[in-house]
């Protein structure tokens, strides 16, 4: 098996960043569950049986790969299947119903709900639709349905757990909490109480 320095130490930088994620899973996967999230180009850089045992090494429960469709998903799942890790599919609010019942009969871990069309970021308010996107995900599915994509307040957070959402997904805000503070640790770990504490008083 490669280690994570022989991946950042021969591959390109998208595939060091992806090392580095994967060390970073390393240290904390012992505390709470790691979802690695990246590109389907990072998986086949390093083929996907090694991206998988990569991932197994470091402790990490589930994957998402936001740019790998249905179709082409299969090999992915067998092989994260039969490592024990979860790999985690996207929905949207323009995905048909029919398309929406085959993706959520293969889903592991949960179904990523995307809230809103178009890219991720922060956004000052949610879709009014967004009950219905949820409810739609989990008439298809057995497993839990989280929500993601603008999700940037802790108000955000409740307001989508009240839509009926089991997880909400904060990627861009943890970033820039990252970014902005002196101390990326204590600012992401703040933040995360403070949309922690609006889940469970929502």
């Amino acid at each position: 098996m490669q280690t994570d320095a022989e991946v950042s130490g021969r591959g390109t930088k998208p595939l060091a960043v992806i090392a580095d994620a994967i060390s970073v899973a390393r240290e904390i996967s012992a505390d709470v569950p790691v979802v690695v999230m990246c590109y389907v180009n990072a998986v086949l850089a390093r083929g996907l049986e090694r991206f998988v045992d990569l991932l197994l090494d470091a402790g990490a429960s589930g994957l998402i790969v936001p740019d790998l469709p249905l179709e082409e998903a299969p090999a992915t799942l067998e092989a994260c299947d039969q490592c024990g890790i979860a790999l985690v599919p996207l929905v949207a609010p323009t995905t048909p119903d029919e398309r929406m019942r085959a993706i959520g009969a293969r889903a592991r871990g949960f179904v990523y709900t995307v809230s809103v069309t178009g890219t991720t970021g922060e956004r000052a308010t949610l879709e009014d639709r967004l009950p219905d996107v949820i409810a739609r995900a989990r008439a298809h599915t057995e497993v839990p349905v989280a929500v993601g994509f603008g999700i940037g307040t802790p108000e955000q957070a409740a307001a989508a757990a009240t839509a009926g959402a089991d997880g909400v997904i904060v990627g861009t805000r943890l970033v820039r909490a990252a970014g902005e503070s002196g101390d990326p640790p204590a600012a992401v770990r703040d933040l995360v109480g403070e949309f922690a504490a609006a889940l469970r008083d929502g």
